[in-house]
């Protein structure tokens, strides 16, 4: 096996070794490695920060790359509007596991709407929901309209959001 010196440290490596046993640099032999994945960034900002970053994967260092944009886009991310596997969505967010005022997500922590398997929020749609308002398998909510519990106040609230949306969802509530 060829040894080389890490791009980092500067110890010996073996030329194939995926991580520096020394730094912990990843593919320390190559001298011009960027990472894994993928970063791209918008040229325009706002307040700072880009109007789009998507990043996938881990950079240089071994660090993951987290989105960080008004739109950001990646594994893991902060914006006001987050698609992420993991993220904040100050706004909105989509993903698997989403905090922010409004998400779609497997769990969404939210202040105002959740919607997902576990769903928080003023108004929740889940699985589980604990919400002020919820419609869900079941759930902790002021007002729960779920397998086991049919609040009137909660069919309203809901029946009445849908049609805002231009929905029609009377006939889950037996109603229409």
């Amino acid at each position: 096996m060829q040894k080389m010196k890490c791009r980092r440290c500067g110890h010996e490596v073996l030329a194939d070794n995926r991580f520096c046993p020394f730094c912990g640099a990843g593919n320390p032999a190559a001298a011009d490695w960027k990472g894994s994945g993928f970063e791209w960034k918008s040229t325009t900002t706002v307040c700072g920060y880009p109007l789009v970053h998507i990043a996938f994967g881990r950079d240089e260092n071994g660090k993951i790359r987290v989105a960080k944009g008004v739109l950001a886009v990646g594994q893991f991310g902060i914006g006001l509007i987050t698609v992420a596997q993991i993220g904040f969505g100050a706004f909105f967010g989509i993903g698997q596991v989403m905090v922010g005022t409004a998400a779609v997500a497997q769990v969404a922590v939210t202040a105002l709407f959740g919607l997902g398997q576990f769903a928080t929020g003023y108004a929740a749609i889940g699985q589980f929901a604990l919400a002020y308002y919820g419609l869900a398998q079941f759930g902790l909510a002021r007002h729960l309209w779920s397998t086991d519990t049919r609040d009137p106040e909660a069919a309203r609230f809901f029946i009445e959001w849908a049609s805002k949306l231009g929905l029609s969802i009377g006939r889950w509530f037996g109603r229409g």
